[in-house]
């Protein structure tokens, strides 16, 4: 397990870079604008990834709030244990589970939501033909026809929030690198950092993707704006309160002297 030791190390040596942690939620607005105006200008040949079977998607990206929460659970119950915290401050930092849960469905509600409320169903593909019998994107779908609406990209959104989250829980990992911990608990934390961290890699790059190769750029941005939101709102915001789930330990009182 030497060679994970090491990998954990530079994974955390990095992260602690100011100008990386500081910044990392821009890239996601960068990559947005940049990949946008690439696609617009059609200048991003078609590759594997320009088509949505691609594995990363169908594996990945389709069910990836489950990928998040499969992983950072058991990363949260292991790394909030070995701060010695008490059972109630536990069970209030395991809320922030909770929380991004909350955050990911009302966002992608509301995107479904207006989708159908701007939409129409379509009988062909040129969109020249309307079908009134049809009120929605799922009953206009079944029948096997378009649907056209206001499509925020949810890619974008999920994506980018699920990458901002998974970045700022696992940030404890510095402090947990000098904790005593029984050979166990270290070996499946530093497994379970490194498995996070790969999948931040494969939200940030089927990101990229999603911006270069898919959806408007209005949609496209505004998808991750909305991931930004979910994120400032909640770790930027509303942890450096009392009544709130917290931030994550190690952490908490530098940033509330930052804040205040």
């Amino acid at each position: 397990m030497a060679a994970v030791d090491v990998i954990v190390d530079n994974l955390v040596t990095l992260w602690r870079i100011p100008s990386i942690r500081q910044n990392f939620h821009w890239i996601f607005l960068l990559i947005s604008v940049v990949g946008s105006i690439l696609k617009e200008l059609e200048l991003v040949p078609q590759t594997y990834f320009s088509s949505t079977r691609n594995a990363l998607n169908v594996y990945f990206v389709k069910v990836s709030w489950g990928w998040t929460l499969l992983l950072l659970t058991p990363f949260l119950l292991l790394s909030n244990s070995s701060f010695n915290l008490t059972v109630p401050s536990q069970c209030r930092r395991l809320l922030s589970l909770a929380v991004a849960t909350a955050v990911w469905y009302i966002f992608t509600e509301t995107f479904f939501y207006i989708e159908d409320a701007t939409g129409s169903c379509y009988e062909t593909d040129t969109v020249d033909f309307v079908n009134k019998e049809f009120m929605s994107k799922a009953s206009c779908r079944r029948a096997g026809f378009r649907w056209d609406g206001y499509d925020i990209s949810g890619h974008s959104f999920i994506l980018a929030y699920s990458a901002l989250f998974i970045v700022e829980e696992t940030a404890p990992m510095a402090s947990l690198r000098t904790a005593k911990l029984s050979a166990l608990n270290r070996m499946v934390l530093n497994l379970l950092y490194v498995a996070l961290n790969l999948i931040v890699i494969v939200w940030v790059w089927m990101f990229a993707c999603t911006s270069v190769y898919f959806h408007d750029p209005s949609h496209k941005l505004l998808g991750t704006i909305c991931g930004l939101i979910g994120w400032y709102l909640t770790y930027r915001v509303w942890y450096l309160k009392p009544l709130s789930p917290g931030l994550p330990p190690h952490r908490q009182r530098k940033e509330r002297k930052q804040h205040a």
